[in-house]
């Protein structure tokens, strides 16, 4: 009291009474905040800044006036007003001039607005020196020691009611007195400006812990590592397209250096924006923005760059991936610039890391780990697979297929590229798919042998493998370095392309479909596949495992061979929809040669150390059973070739020595319902040479006579020769397609009527 009486010195001429009513008012018991030791505060830093004045007197007494009404729970501009008021009441009682009551009520009224402009846009239109030296004398409390300042700042909270409240409140005053300047006088700046900041940013980091607001600021940690990690994964996306062509086939004048020196500019760049996406000064801002502009000007370049795709020249990996990288390094600017723009505008200043930041630190680095890997791969590789394949035809309705008599006539012949014969075709529900050199899929009119249509790649320049799936509604191609592709057999259309952990399967069976997988280190798998490429269900058999499998329409028959340890060989059932296993058994010896013919599994049980089984057996595939046993005869010495022909089992095979002079072929049919011999027919024709059944049981293969090429059919009707014309290669193999034989001309397919 005493000390402040001393400070008052007859501020106004005999006004001891107003100096004690202005005491009064400070160490009221109804005040917690805004005490005699603040009113201390700020006169003793007005006493350092008054010679900054133009009229000494009224900063004074507005000091004195600033706080003298004080409503617990009141704002600063409610007390402002009401103090102004105050001394516009009491003053000229005390003989004060009108013009200076005037100056202090305006300069009390500026204390109920503390804040102060941006540091970036303080330029104020004109100086007020007092009111100035008042606000940096008003703000001095907070440069005071830190207990104190915490002290201070406690009790304000604690004077505002509510505490929740009231830690709201004062949060949002903190954050915006951080966001400007403190102090307007450069002499206040220099002695109080570090001390207030740091107090303020250290009341601001209390009061975040004490917010039920554990999110607080996960924007801004976002955004940051958002620009961070995508900066890094934009490095990466490029080192990876460094390794790749810009096209197909590469040109020789084609450099690796772009991917490279991009993947330098985007590591270096991570820490930067890093660094830009926490600062809100005009550089900051600057170099995302040059960011921003360098990759979208690398992506403009890197558009008009893309090669034009023709049946020769196609787009390679690098071009998705380098676009990806510039996105990537898009994404990485463009966060940060919005970062820097955020802490400009509304929260310069983010507490120490909560829960919500540290979550958004650990959870965009996944995100753009999963982005990569579940939208950046399968898009680039989308984008490649899509630019480099053409699709020709595909409106024409298919004919229906007819059946070969073989009298010696051709049927068609096909006016395709050349490069493909008749021992790759496949039979399907729209036609005959045929597989090319140049990395091209064709398929055939049955009736007509036209092409329906044409599918080609222009990043495949070998000839594809090929199969027949769900009934020949598709067909499955298995292209080199682009994997399996599912084409509509109907239009020449992709409906699919597997995933690419499936280009290492090998196709067991076209249909229904089943993939097996060779693992280097671990355990041989097989799959249950859907015609997209998903599998259903994968089958593990266990380390050293070789494996073989068919299937009828509901039930898979693995055949497993051990090759280490103890256990035996064994043959196991499998539910074709889950992969459930439904029986296993170990048989004496491993059957091997399975064939599904009639709903059962055929194997040839083996006769020792020849090729000729002992035996053929049906299994019946749902619970494991022998449903009969075909004695192979002993006198029969060659390879015992099992074709399936309806629902018969074909077995081609010679009586007497597998010599080269024995000529003779036994064709025998047998019942897959009952096992019993349906017929037989033995020709003296070459039983080594290659042969195709037809569905009705038909055995026809090709020989080279003195006189030209015969095709030699044994059936159950017997045998019969038929000499067939010059344009046939009888050096090529024959093909069935149901009941339709294809032979090979030069470049050319042809079926036999």
């Amino acid at each position: 009291m005493l000390a402040l009486r001393e400070r008052w010195k007859e501020l106004v001429p005999g006004s001891t009474a107003l100096a004690d009513d202005l005491i009064a008012r400070y160490v009221g018991r109804n005040r917690r905040a805004y005490r005699d030791q603040y009113l201390d505060t700020v006169l003793t830093a007005l006493e350092s800044l008054i010679q900054l004045s133009t009229d000494p007197t009224s900063v004074r007494l507005a000091a004195w006036f600033h706080r003298a009404v004080h409503e617990p729970g009141g704002g600063p501009a409610e007390d402002a007003e009401a103090s102004a008021r105050l001394a516009e009441q009491t003053l000229p009682s005390y003989g004060v001039d009108p013009i200076r009551i005037a100056e202090v009520a305006r300069l009390v009224r500026l204390t109920g607005d503390l804040a102060t402009p941006p540091p970036d846009s303080y330029a104020p239109p004109r100086r007020d020196a007092n009111g100035d030296v008042l606000l940096d004398a008003v703000n001095a409390i907070l440069a005071t020691n830190p207990s104190r300042y915490a002290g201070h700042s406690s009790e304000v909270r604690r004077d505002a009611g509510d505490r929740a409240t009231a830690i709201e409140r004062r949060y949002d005053e903190v954050q915006v007195l951080l966001d400007g300047h403190l102090y307007r006088t450069q002499l206040a700046r220099q002695r109080m400006g570090a001390t207030a900041r740091a107090n303020l940013e250290a009341e601001l980091a209390g009061l975040d812990s004490e917010l039920p607001a554990p999110w607080r600021g996960w924007q801004q940690a976002s955004l940051a590592a958002t620009a961070t990690f995508s900066a890094i994964a934009a490095s990466v996306v490029s080192v990876a397209a460094a390794g790749a062509s810009w096209q197909i086939p590469a040109s020789e004048s084609e450099t690796g250096w772009p991917p490279v020196v991009l993947a330098v500019l985007a590591f270096i760049s991570a820490p930067v924006l890093f660094r830009c996406a926490r600062s809100s000064t005009q550089l900051a801002r600057l170099v995302s923005g040059g960011v921003v502009a360098a990759a979208v000007t690398g992506l403009l370049v890197a558009w008009a760059q893309v090669p034009v795709t023709s049946p020769a020249l196609g787009v390679g990996l690098r071009v998705p991936l380098l676009i990806s990288a510039f996105l990537l390094l898009l994404l990485a600017g463009s966060a940060a610039l919005v970062a820097s723009l955020l802490r400009t505008r509304t929260a310069r200043f983010l507490p120490s890391r909560n829960l919500g930041q540290q979550l958004a630190w650990l959870a965009v680095p996944g995100v753009i780990a999963v982005s990569l890997l579940l939208i950046v791969q399968p898009l680039a590789r989308s984008y490649v697979l899509t630019s480099n394949e053409q699709v020709e035809g595909g409106l024409k309705p298919a004919g229906q297929r007819p059946e070969s008599i073989v009298d010696g006539n051709v049927a068609w012949e096909s006016h395709g590229q050349s490069g493909g014969g008749a021992e790759d075709a496949v039979g399907t529900k729209y036609g005959i798919a045929l597989p090319r050199q140049t990395g091209v899929v064709e398929m055939l009119d049955a009736e007509t042998g036209d092409l329906r249509w044409r599918y080609s790649r222009s990043d495949s320049d070998e000839k594809p493998n090929i199969f027949a799936t769900q009934d020949g509604e598709y067909v499955v191609a298995e292209f080199d370095d682009v994997g399996y592709l599912l084409l509509d057999a109907n239009t020449g259309k992709r409906k699919a392309a597997w995933p690419g952990r499936s280009r290492d399967h090998t196709v067991q069976q076209a249909d229904p479909l089943l993939t097996g997988e060779d693992v280097s280190r671990g355990s041989d798998k097989l799959h249950g596949v859907d015609p997209d490429g998903n599998d259903r269900w994968t089958f593990e058999p266990g380390r050293c495992t070789d494996i073989g499998a068919v299937a009828t329409q509901d039930t898979v028959v693995a055949f497993l061979g051990h090759s280490c340890g103890q256990d035996p060989d064994e043959m196991v059932g499998l539910d074709l929809k889950s992969g459930k296993t439904l029986w296993s058994k170990s048989p004496t010896d491993m059957y091997r040669r399975p064939v599904v013919v009639g709903g059962v599994v055929v194997v040839a049980e083996p006769g020792g150390d020849s090729d000729v089984p002992a035996a053929l057996v049906a299994v019946e595939p749902r619970t494991g059973a022998t449903k009969w046993r075909w004695p192979v005869p002993r006198t029969w010495a060659c390879r015992s070739l099992l074709n399936a022909a309806g629902n018969q089992l074909i077995v081609v095979d010679c009586p007497g020595p597998d010599t080269q002079e024995n000529r003779t072929t036994v064709v025998t049919a047998i019942d897959a319902t009952t096992g019993e011999t349906a017929w037989q027919t033995t020709a003296g024709v070459n039983p080594r040479a290659r042969v195709a059944v037809t569905t009705d049981g038909r055995v026809v293969s090709l020989a080279r006579g003195s006189d030209g090429c015969y095709a030699n059919m044994i059936s159950r009707a017997g045998f019969r020769q038929v000499r067939l014309p010059n344009a046939i290669s009888c050096s090529r193999d024959v093909r069935a397609v149901g009941n339709l034989l294809l032979t090979s001309g030069n470049g050319t397919v042809i079926a036999l009527r």
